[in-house]
């Protein structure tokens, strides 16, 4: 006799149907599909920017199930086991499906429920899909994981990719549907307060939203990226790491969209893939060396001197985008305003923080994570850490950047400081001045304040940070 119970697909980050191997599976079975969200711990304790965009994820994926005929159920509980068992209780459910996560906190999760549901006589099945290559399948002749990007990049280069899966026709219903939380009365934009309205815009919600972002990167810019997505004024970059970073889009997708750009001659492509594998080598990274999380991925710097008071009068201003450099500034200002920043400004004000301020990568990190809508946990680490240089692969420590030879070379006409700074214009930009709806009132900024002289020049910063290098046995 053939099993007809439902199978629950457990959605975390995944937030899509198509290419969605657990849920393709759950489908292909014949057997009834009950999709599911959990609020369990991990995601109610996500910072503000991230929470938020979750929640809108969230809600899009709801409607997308709607229009298959079908439905996400919302549990809130801190405990996912406990959420799950009442779910399995209620729908007599036979079988759990998900997409596999990488970070500590959610292997050490999925771990136990697996056990457990297994020994309750519960079919537990993870899949992949957030990574093309799994992080114990990359290693080294020596049988080691890499610790260079390079080497990484030629192990992975020419391995075959999966080609994406379609979405399912149907999603098998159940007879009965268990009841659902509603998504509003989780509160996912409470930490956001008034910044949601402002930052709105700048998203783009969900798988469509993803593949069309996908389509025109590749009709349009792929085939200068490799300089334009140094240019922070210019729409150069394929801005795909906001639905990269919830699964709005997979990244065997990506991967075959550049394979085909690359075989059209699009001269770019190949850069295009080598950011993706980036991104697979942080996770590599992460799940071989989860210390790249919260401390020094290089030990020796453990000693070194970094202030790390996060209400330090030069963070307050680093944070606030008025350092007085106005490269720092303009990017720290796009991220208030959009909830993303430019990679370049990400490399610049990283540099700025934790060299020409000596400050800890781990504030740069926490204030990243807390206003960033394309946060991902092991990308947010990498570059913390290479920008800092304790981290692997790292620029050399003791390279830092000059944010004002770097404004000169990216942004010559200063589109991108004019879009973002609106002290001292005439005519500020609507985004410069967005910035002032977003921020919380209690900072007191005006577009009509004077701009401000630099906390820390570019030429002072870089003579004491290697100083402190110089002081260091490294």
């Amino acid at each position: 006799m053939s099993d007809k119970t439902p199978i629950l697909v457990w959605f975390r980050r995944d937030l899509r149907l198509s290419d969605h191997a657990a849920l393709t599976a759950a489908c292909e079975s014949g057997r009834p599909v009950i999709p599911v969200f959990i609020h369990d711990s991990l995601s109610q304790g996500l910072k503000a920017a991230p929470k938020w965009r979750l929640g809108l994820g969230l809600g899009h994926l709801a409607e997308t199930l709607r229009d298959k005929s079908s439905r996400l159920i919302l549990r809130r509980e801190s405990d996912a086991q406990a959420a799950l068992d009442k779910l399995i209780e209620q729908t007599g459910a036979g079988a759990v499906f998900w997409s596999r996560l990488y970070d500590p906190d959610s292997v050490a999760r999925d771990s136990r429920i697996k056990d457990t549901l297994k020994q309750k006589g519960v079919e537990a099945r993870s899949f992949g899909g957030h990574l093309m290559f799994e992080p114990w399948t990359v290693e080294t002749q020596q049988g080691d994981f890499y610790k260079v990007y390079t080497p990484f990049w030629n192990n992975v280069k020419g391995r075959d990719v999966d080609a994406p899966r379609s979405t399912p026709g149907t999603i098998p219903a159940p007879d009965s549907w268990p009841d659902s939380d509603a998504l509003e009365d989780w509160n996912m934009g409470a930490a956001m307060d008034r910044g949601t309205d402002v930052v709105r815009p700048f998203v783009r919600l969900g798988e469509s939203a993803a593949q069309s972002r996908l389509g025109s990167f590749m009709a349009h810019i792929v085939e200068g990226y490799d300089e334009s997505r140094d240019i922070p004024g210019a729409d150069g970059t394929s801005n795909l790491s906001e639905n990269l970073s919830l699964g709005e889009i997979s990244p065997y997708q990506c991967w075959h969209a550049g394979l085909r750009a690359r075989e059209e001659g699009k001269a770019g492509a190949e850069t295009f893939l080598k950011e993706l594998v980036w991104r697979e080598f942080a996770y590599h990274l992460m799940h071989h060396t989860p210390r790249i999380l919260t401390d020094n991925w290089r030990e020796d710097w453990d000693a070194f001197p970094w202030q790390d008071d996060a209400r330090a009068g030069d963070v307050w201003a680093w944070k606030r985008g008025r350092t007085g450099i106005r490269f720092v500034d303009a990017a720290m200002r796009e991220l208030y305003v959009t909830g993303r920043m430019h990679n370049r400004g990400r490399m610049i004000v990283a540099s700025y923080l934790t060299k020409h301020l000596l400050t800890h990568w781990r504030i740069g990190l926490d204030w990243f994570e807390d206003c960033l809508i394309d946060w991902d946990p092991a990308s947010n680490a990498m570059g913390w850490q290479w920008s800092a240089g304790s981290g692997p692969d790292a620029t050399p420590y003791f390279r830092v950047f000059n944010p004002e030879t770097q404004i000169d070379r990216f942004d010559k006409d200063r589109s991108y400081v004019s879009r973002w700074i609106a002290e001292g214009r005439a005519n500020p930009h609507e985004d410069a001045l967005k910035f002032f709806d977003a921020m919380p009132r209690h900072w007191g900024l005006s577009p009509d304040d004077d701009y401000p002289e630099p906390i820390v020049s570019a030429s002072d910063g870089r003579h004491r940070a290697l100083q402190a290098y110089e002081n260091r046995d490294f």
